[in-house]
């Protein structure tokens, strides 16, 4: 059967996308169970966090097998292949790529060569100085790189992979001692060798990881609702700067760095499912805070309240309950739009988000609106809502965002647009308005969001909003999607392999200065 391409997500916008995150992440130590079959529960789970490609790890204790292929968990996986991966010890994997193009060769895990055996990793995050990482490996093993970078991988994933080889005198966890100190960025781990499961997550906790407890075992996940999918009971957080290493001995667990919380709080706004537990607090209690937040800021003379399902209807529901104004459904989606690797025709890209959404025309016409949305990243998707509502019959579109305006880039998983591309990077919110063509808009101001996560400020990671990163910036040439298929100097697989976006690796291209060009 031939690949997916990777060629086309649920975004049917041209040039449009949502803010995207990295990726999912479990792993599972659970003698006696069908790890396998647990691990694609569980990716199911987290299917939110990735829909670009899947796979798979498990180990029986003599060998360990990788699956994975591009597309969706549903897609990838059947009984046959679940069943051929035998063991008592899994990770898995769902890719949103934010550093390396959507191609076979970058899903995960990646697998490597230990002195000790073969080790496999997934990674939800991104490093930030893959660049300085490139070259340890590159003064370790040669120009030709090891293990996947060899073979077309072009991820900071393969470049951890590859570091965690070590050398006959070290096992593979006091190998990572040494190594994850030495991660800046982003990162929340799953690997295994043959025999252990092992999680990390980086000093700053920035991307969510929770351990959970099976009547048999043990698992580690990206988020909660993974966790009660395959019946696992949640024990607590994966805490900043902590290795937990679970074999046939037990769990243990160690601290390879001094943690400095700095949790996203774009996790909370949208990233996360509404059912997700994150520092104590439920995703959908603060969407719906932060909409009654947003109504007391940005209140509005309107006949019905609509989210823009299904990241906005939280905030909208709050938005009503503050306001005394109704709540409705506005719009239909089609819940079966996902990921396809069928290109569309001119016609329906020229529909567009009608293929996703489709106002009710009879609840909305005559109607003033407050059209309630989780944020604004190019405007297009905005734009096309709006002409939607208006054709539909709406008196007045009011939208509120419950995020404020995204003016920078992402450097620690998610996928932003590049800052010349946000729409509010160069315009005032009067300006916006204007250009989605709305009757008024507001965005809850910082500290209203803030607010709503009951966290403290300086343990939220604010950099999309306010541009102050809290974990260094290398020089901006060393930053992007594609920094490791533009420097030079490392073999990183075959010539003339492009990435999802017509981008060949190994040659400049994508948007290595984020900061400042597209």
């Amino acid at each position: 059967m031939a690949r997916g391409d990777g060629l086309l997500t649920h975004d049917l916008l041209p040039g449009e996308k949502s803010p995207q995150d990295a990726c999912g992440v479990l792993g599972i130590w659970a003698p006696g169970e069908e790890v396998a079959k647990l691990t694609f529960y569980g990716l199911y789970a987290l299917q939110h966090r990735g829909q670009e490609s899947a796979g798979i790890a498990t180990s029986d204790g003599r060998r360990l097998l990788v699956y994975k292929d591009m597309g969706l968990v549903a897609q990838v996986f059947d009984e046959t292949a679940l069943n051929s991966l035998a063991g008592h010890l899994a990770i898995g994997h769902t890719r949103y790529s934010t550093t390396g193009g959507s191609v076979w060769e970058n899903a995960q895990p990646t697998l490597g060569n230990t002195a000790g055996g073969t080790v496999a990793l997934a990674h939800n995050g991104n490093l930030t100085n893959s660049a300085e990482l490139r070259d340890v490996v590159q003064q370790r093993y040669g120009a030709q790189a090891a293990g996947e970078l060899s073979r077309g991988n072009t991820t900071d994933t393969a470049l951890i992979t590859a570091l965690l080889a070590g050398d006959p005198d070290h096992s593979l966890e006091s190998t990572a001692l040494e190594i994850l100190p030495e991660l800046r960025g982003a990162f929340s781990l799953v690997f295994m060798d043959e025999h252990t499961l092992y999680a990390a997550r980086d000093r700053n906790g920035v991307r969510p990881l929770v351990l959970g407890r099976l009547e048999r075992g043990w698992v580690v996940a990206s988020e909660t609702p993974a966790l009660a999918t395959i019946g696992a009971s949640y024990i607590r957080e994966i805490e900043p700067g902590e290795l937990v290493v679970i074999d046939a001995d037990g769990l243990r667990s160690s601290h390879f760095a001094e943690p400095d919380p700095k949790g996203c709080v774009f996790e909370f706004v949208y990233l996360a499912r509404p059912d997700t537990t994150i520092s104590g607090r439920v995703m959908h209690e603060a969407r719906v805070e932060m909409g009654r937040l947003l109504a007391a800021e940005h209140p509005a003379e309107a006949d019905l309240v609509i989210g823009v399902p299904e990241s906005g209807t939280p905030a909208a529901i709050g938005y009503a309950e503050a306001s005394g104004i109704p709540f409705g459904q506005g719009f239909v989606k089609n819940s079966y739009v996902g990921r396809t690797f069928i290109q569309p025709s001119q016609t329906i890209r020229q529909l567009g988000i009608r293929l996703k959404l489709n106002p009710l025309t009879e609840v909305i016409r005559g109607k003033r609106l407050v059209v309630v949305d989780d944020s604004i990243v190019r405007g297009n998707t905005q734009r096309a809502q709006v002409r939607m509502l208006r054709e539909a019959g709406a008196a007045e579109v009011h939208v509120r965002i419950s995020s404020p305006p995204i003016s920078w880039p992402c450097f620690y998983g998610i996928d932003f647009a590049t800052r010349a591309e946000l729409i509010a990077t160069g315009l005032g919110v009067e300006e916006v308005r204007a250009s989605i063509g709305a009757d008024s808009l507001g965005y809850i101001s910082e500290d209203g969001m803030i607010a709503a996560t009951n966290q403290p400020k300086d343990r939220l990671c604010r950099a999309c909003f306010t541009g102050q990163y809290p974990i260094e910036l290398p020089h901006a040439d060393q930053l992007g999607k594609n920094v490791l298929e533009t420097l030079p100097g490392l073999e990183v697989g075959p010539a003339g392999m492009r990435d999802a976006d017509g981008v060949p690796t190994g040659l400049s291209g994508g948007a290595p200065d984020a900061l400042s060009r597209p």
